[in-house]
């Protein structure tokens, strides 16, 4: 009879006990019940708790309530499973049980391998590469799916979730009223209140698993004066409902002060103005007191690009230098109240440039966020061989970075911030659609991230979509992998995820996902094979022949399943039959991008409408890993003519 001790009484403790009983009666379903206990002192059992209870030395941990440590040490009676915080010791019950070949390939009960053996003796110690391993909330949410992507994160090593906007009503929007989707799935109105009751609902749910928690970013230049952030433009004339008070804080542009674009979270405020600042310091201050559970409370400008104050004081210094001034200000106020408030500031839009003058004085604080929006996610990041001066900042007037200036800009802010960094990167905001199959993505996700901890960021958070699991999950497991363990290769740990995912064979779907991914071509999908952009970046027709031979890939593909379309492992069952709704997806998609390769806007539309709709209704059946909303989001800037691609990002 097994037996688990808890040696110490912490939240996320008592929810590693609970998951190790359940593995371990699923692993062994006569080993008998498990019984759980709090006894400090025991000597026998599996024995759960910090490893500063068990005399462990943690001493390579820089700050044990960030860096986690791993430390298993048991045989085939039990032993001790612990780790130098709460949160690491949950994470070393999912590494002993990874360790005694349990895998989890993506959220919800479909995505877990949980083989039936007795368990083995693990001996381990590690300390993650990165410091920071996490997600943010995009794409279209449901909450189901929310909680399954919290609970999923630390199953495959990963310590943060960041919630962004102070009611993230976009997102949750996304998918509730069905965009892209009303065909098939009619509106289902949700209300602010309601996804705000959601939001504090994530929270309870990354508390009792001791996740760092990362909250807001973008909004606190409205909210701060009472201009509901939750609004966006489809919400109607919002400009029209500010008072003359809080139009009077908001950015001059163009002569006119008003809400950016019907949208307070794209809205800047007027930094030069010391009241304003006030309002917003104090804010800060007051939601940090409230929301004590928030371990890192993001402070962005507002979302957007080249909407900044003219007015004749903020013209005298760069955003980003106002920027530092009312971080300096946060630093002061959080120092009168007597708090450790940990703050986040970005480097994205505008502020990717440094400031000219302003300095972050407590830089034990702050964290740099560093955002590279406008690189290039065809490619890896490297370092450039040659020194890149960066353009001139010009107010309103600047050019998204070209991808070999935006590092040039990181070294810029290094100049004078010597503190922590993070990435906070968009590997699977659009550009997983611009490389419809994982493989190739899989591999600049690896590589990004070893090039980010060789340049002192300390780790990364992704802007994208729960649901980034579609043909199959590589391309997320490669990232938490690496993030655990960088020594780790994308061969070894697609070997890893495709042997799980599709058994003896699971080479052949490997081999046939990364030639039907090379003949679709993700620069081509990006908008950087044309060959005439006068016309179209998409117009290459030259193309056509790959796409065209990728419709016969997807044959060969559909031969594959088919001979592998039931497993004795649900997880092979459901990743196959992921497979064949994803080969359904490719060929239409190859139908409406042959039209668009040979300037056939019109049909490549059609084509395209007829995609949409005929995913749209598979969406149900495979909504846990695929995200229909983000899809044709992201999708929508290579078939929608009415698109400027002149004022997108297309990467």
């Amino acid at each position: 009879m097994y037996i688990i001790n808890k040696i110490s009484s912490y939240s996320a403790v008592d929810y590693a006990a609970e998951e190790l009983r359940k593995y371990l009666r699923m692993m062994m379903p006569e080993c008998g019940n498990i019984e759980i206990s709090y006894n400090p002192c025991a000597k026998d059992g599996f024995r759960l708790g910090l490893m500063q209870d068990f005399g462990l030395d943690v001493s390579d941990a820089a700050e044990p309530d960030l860096d986690d440590i791993l430390y298993i040490d048991t045989d085939t009676e039990g032993g001790i499973i612990a780790g130098d915080n709460p949160r690491s010791v949950l994470l070393a019950v999912y590494e002993y049980l990874r360790q005694n070949g349990c895998r989890w390939l993506f959220p919800g009960v479909d995505g877990e391998f949980i083989p039936m053996q007795e368990i083995k003796p693990v001996k381990y110690r590690h300390k993650p590469t990165s410091r920071y391993r996490g997600l943010c909330n995009e794409g279209s949410e449901f909450q189901s799916n929310m909680i399954e992507a919290i609970e999923f994160l630390p199953k495959v090593g990963m310590n943060v979730f960041m919630m962004e906007f102070f009611i993230p009503t976009s997102y949750y929007r996304r998918y509730y009223m069905h965009e892209h989707n009303a065909m098939n799935r009619p509106p289902e109105p949700v209300t602010p209140a309601t996804i705000l009751q959601w939001k504090r609902a994530c929270e309870a749910e990354l508390s009792k698993r001791g996740l760092q928690f990362h909250d807001i970013g973008h909004g606190w230049g409205t909210q701060s004066f009472g201009i509901d952030s939750s609004v966006r433009a489809c919400d109607g004339d919002n400009d029209s409902k500010l008072t003359a008070e809080q139009r009077g804080y908001l950015a001059i542009v163009n002569g006119e002060q008003k809400l950016w674009n019907q949208t307070p979270n794209h809205t800047q405020f007027c930094m030069s103005n010391k009241r304003a600042r006030r309002i917003v310091v104090d804010f800060v201050a007051d939601y940090a007191e409230k929301q004590s559970n928030v371990d890192y409370i993001h402070v962005w400008l507002g979302d957007g690009f080249n909407n900044h104050c003219e007015c004749e004081n903020c013209v005298k210094k760069t955003p980003s230098d106002w920027y530092v001034i009312m971080l300096n200000e946060i630093d002061e106020e959080l120092k009168a109240r007597n708090m450790n408030s940990r703050i986040v500031f970005i480097a994205y839009g505008d502020s990717i440039w440094a400031p000219e003058k302003e300095i972050i004085k407590n830089q034990d604080r702050f964290t740099l966020l560093f955002a590279p929006i406008a690189r290039s996610y065809t490619d890896i990041l490297k370092k450039n061989e040659e020194k890149v001066e960066t353009p001139r900042f010009a107010l309103n007037k600047n050019e998204h970075p070209k991808s070999h200036e935006i590092l040039a800009h990181l070294d810029n802010w290094h100049n004078m911030w010597h503190g922590s960094n993070i990435a906070y990167e968009y590997h699977f905001w659009r550009h997983q659609y611009y490389e419809p199959c994982g493989i190739r993505h899989s591999e600049i996700i690896n590589s990004d991230i070893k090039f980010y901890n060789a340049n002192n960021i300390d780790g990364v958070i992704q802007d994208g979509s729960q649901r980034s699991f579609f043909p199959t999950g590589l391309a997320f497991y490669t990232y938490a992998r690496t993030l655990f363990d960088n020594t780790l290769t994308a061969a070894e740990i697609a070997e890893d995820y495709f042997n799980c995912a599709f058994g003896d064979d699971w080479k052949l779907f490997y081999d046939y996902l990364l030639k039907l991914g090379d003949a679709f071509d993700s620069k081509y999908i990006a908008g950087k094979k044309s060959e005439n952009v006068a016309r179209s970046v998409f117009y290459a027709p030259s193309h056509v022949e790959n796409l065209r031979r990728g419709k016969e890939i997807v044959k060969e593909g559909r031969e594959l399943i088919s001979k592998h379309y039931n497993s004795e492992y649900r997880i092979r069952t459901f990743s196959v039959r992921l497979l064949e709704k994803h080969a359904d997806y490719m060929e239409l998609f190859a139908d409406a991008l042959i039209s668009k390769a040979v300037g056939d806007d019109k049909k490549a539309s059609d084509a395209y409408a007829v995609m949409r709709e005929t995913m749209g209704r598979a969406e149900l059946g495979i909504q846990t890993c695929y995200d229909h909303g983000l899809v044709f989001y992201a999708l929508n800037r290579v078939f929608d003519t009415k698109t400027n691609l002149a004022d997108t990002i297309m990467y």
